[in-house]
């Protein structure tokens, strides 16, 4: 739909632990709830999104300030 969008989508592969480790289990998955939550993407990007190689974005993600990141607390010791 947007640039904006796609950056939205990145931003959230990127800097959100959680959706990171949805991504890497289901690709398509997590590009849906981001449709579900109202993010408007075209099919096209879509397909791009999901062909994007996670390890990538985790290697980019461990380069990030901690202070940009949304740490997951699942599995975290009580």
């Amino acid at each position: 739909m947007s640039q904006k969008n796609v950056e939205i989508a990145v931003g959230k592969l990127v800097t959100d632990e959680e959706f990171r480790g949805r991504f890497r289990e289901s690709p398509r998955e997590a590009v849906d709830a981001l449709l579900e939550n109202g993010l408007e993407l075209t099919p096209c990007e879509c397909l791009a999104l999901c062909a994007l190689d996670v390890t990538q974005c985790e290697r980019f993600a461990d380069a990030l300030d901690p202070r940009l990141q949304k740490a997951s607390l699942k599995g975290a010791p009580l």
